[in-house]
């Protein structure tokens, strides 16, 4: 039953248990979740977190048997997905550098191609400039 209850984790990481006895009968399991021999993929933070259930071994027991509808289930798909998500939106962001380089290399190539010439480029002023027509003792027109 535990086993099986792990199966969707045991596909992702390799797993460490920790099982200890409390008070009035309780139980608290303990996952741990770390990269798996033989997986390429970097683990985050949150995936390696460790889980804990705390309660008797009968509740703890009838919690592991609901499978994946059980609290573990719910867990253990949830931070799946995150780490899905995690994974896509890496993907996003290389193919998106990736695409910006190449703007740049082609903005870059594009530019150095075309020769430009300093009488057709225009003339800008300074942001707060004076217009040249206008003198130190006149305020500037607007007309």
């Amino acid at each position: 039953m535990l086993i099986s209850s792990l199966l969707p984790l045991l596909e992702r990481y390799s797993l460490g248990f920790d099982l200890v006895a409390g008070p009035d009968g309780t139980v608290t399991l303990t996952v741990i979740p770390r990269n798996a021999e033989g997986k390429t993929h970097s683990l985050e933070s949150g995936e390696t977190r460790p889980i804990s259930l705390t309660a008797n071994a009968s509740e703890i027991d009838a919690e592991l048997a609901r499978g994946a509808d059980g609290a573990l289930g719910q867990l253990i798909t949830t931070r799946k997905t995150l780490a899905d998500q995690i994974a896509q939106q890496r993907e996003a962001t290389e193919a998106a550098r990736a695409a910006s380089a190449e703007a740049a290399k082609a903005k870059a190539a594009s530019t150095t191609s075309k020769p430009s010439s300093p009488a057709s480029a225009p003339t800008s002023s300074a942001p707060g400039a004076l217009p040249a027509e206008a003198t130190s003792d006149e305020p500037a027109s607007l007309w």
